[in-house]
């Protein structure tokens, strides 16, 4: 992987959610690695497009809406808020976001149908099967665990039978099989991908892309037939390109971030599938490039147990950051959960990083530096152009931030330890000289780690470079200790 050759234009998109519940920490995690390695791409000379939104479309939301006593748009409008709150909440840069009942979209998605069709991709059939309102898709016996939907244990499977259209996924197997040899690294992490791999093993099948309209009116019609509308992923699916403009633009931002960009998309692991599978196929059924590189994410539990409404242990966001700030919730998602497998969340855990790691670690140490600055130092020291390590940026180019926040906290303890060895504030006394160029080299070094927390914790790369080029110590303590 080498992301960096030529400064290409750089995509990258989350999923869309769902609109049927407010936004957890689920998504928030997502959203918030998304726009890390946004930031980064911006950071390193890149042109950046990142995308996001809402999907709301399909059973659940229609469903959802009806037991509120709402009409399905009303019920959208005032969902897709809470979504958008996140921006400002999280620090978010997204470039833009798209909701799946936006006229353009629905036209896009209408066109993208059309050309599929055109293509010969799509049929009509009868088709009986087991259906989870959850996936919102059809699931087959070899799907199930204990007769169940793995991803909505507990659920009711609703038998469904009709006549609905087809989408001729058996038809791109080998073409997918050959997308995934030639490039080791499209699903990231390896586990998925062979995950991925072993469904091509079993050979692609044919999945319905539309409902009846008397039994499921919320959703994008069908072109040519008004008795129908389009399932829910279908419709989605296409905001990756919609969002870009296509098809009305084609030589616009979609040539410029899907056709020769590197295009990046981040999900659930409940949702790759969807992402390195059906979405590569419907792009190859009218000629569309594949996307680049599906980052796959765990799922978060709390206090061991898998989020749910019924067990009430459901995290908001807007709570944690009410404690916490948003650097520290950023920096605790990015940093402390496992970027591809489970993670586990603690209240517990989230204090004790907070204080070990940003008041007593990153936040003690720019205190104690910034004192010595503005104690001895005439003015702020020059600060070369660039300074960030390549290591850290090699971590970032693989998509391994984990990584890059675990070198970033190294360089912080390093200093720490340069610090007590060195002694400057006791060396001063003896040799000014000497002790003002560790002073002034700690102050750039404390600099470098400001830039290298910039896709990571936004809001305190602001902080420290600020102090450094004025050569205060902060006022307030950056992050206050927790009791």
């Amino acid at each position: 992987m080498n992301n960096q050759e030529g400064k290409k234009p750089f995509y990258i998109t989350t999923t869309l959610p769902y609109v049927n519940s407010a936004p957890h920490i689920g998504f928030a995690l997502e959203i918030v690695r998304a726009d890390a390695i946004a930031r980064f791409y911006r950071l390193m000379g890149h042109d950046v497009f990142f995308n996001t939104g809402t999907d709301e479309h399909g059973t659940k939301i229609y469903q959802k809406a009806l037991e509120l006593g709402k009409n399905p748009k009303e019920y959208t409008d005032e969902m897709s808020e809470h979504f958008k709150s996140l921006k400002d909440l999280l620090n978010l840069s997204y470039d833009k976001f798209i909701r799946t009942t936006y006229a353009h979209h629905e036209e896009a998605a209408q066109e993208f149908w059309k050309r599929c069709d055109k293509a010969g991709y799509i049929y009509k059939k009868k088709y009986s099967g087991l259906y989870c309102v959850g996936c919102e898709m059809f699931l087959q016996e070899k799907d199930l665990v204990n007769g169940e939907c793995p991803h909505h244990p507990g659920k009711k499977l609703n038998m469904l039978e009709e006549e609905n259209y087809f989408f001729k996924f058996s038809a791109f197997t080998d073409v997918i099989k050959k997308y995934f040899n030639e490039n080791k690294d499209f699903v990231i992490p390896e586990s998925r991908a062979n995950e991925m791999k072993a469904y091509l093993e079993r050979g692609l099948e044919d999945f319905s892309i539309s409902r009846l309209k008397e039994k499921m009116p919320w959703g994008v019609p069908v072109p040519g037939d008004d008795e129908q509308v389009m399932y829910v992923w279908f419709d989605a699916l296409v905001n990756y390109v919609s969002t870009l403009g296509w098809p009305e633009d084609e030589k616009g931002l979609f040539e410029k971030f899907w056709v020769n960009g590197t295009v990046v998309q981040i999900c659930g692991k409940d949702n790759t599938q969807h992402q390195s599978l059906r979405w590569q196929a419907m792009l190859n059924s009218i000629d569309l490039p594949f996307s680049r590189h599906i980052l796959v994410n765990g799922f978060i539990n709390v206090d061991g147990q898998k989020m749910s409404k019924t067990l009430g242990n459901v995290i908001d966001p807007v709570d944690l950051v009410k404690e916490y700030g948003t650097d520290a919730v950023r920096y605790f998602f990015l940093r402390e959960l496992n970027p591809n497998e489970d993670s586990d969340f603690t209240f517990d855990k989230m204090k004790e990083t907070y204080n070990a790691n940003l008041a007593n670690g990153l936040g003690n140490l720019a205190s104690r530096i910034m004192k010595m600055a503005e104690d001895n130092l005439e003015s702020a020291p020059e600060i070369p152009e660039e300074s960030i390590p390549q290591e850290y940026k090699d971590f970032m180019y693989a998509f391994e931030y984990q990584k890059a926040m675990d070198f970033t906290w190294k360089k912080i303890g390093d200093l720490d330890t340069r610090i007590q060895k060195e002694e400057p504030f006791k060396l001063v006394k003896v040799n000014k000289e000497e002790a003002i160029e560790i002073i002034k080299q700690l102050a750039v070094e404390l600099y470098t780690i400001g830039r290298m927390l910039y896709p990571f914790m936004p809001e305190t790369n602001v902080k420290i470079k600020e102090m450094v080029k004025a050569n205060k110590k902060p006022a307030e303590p950056l992050f206050a200790r927790k009791d």
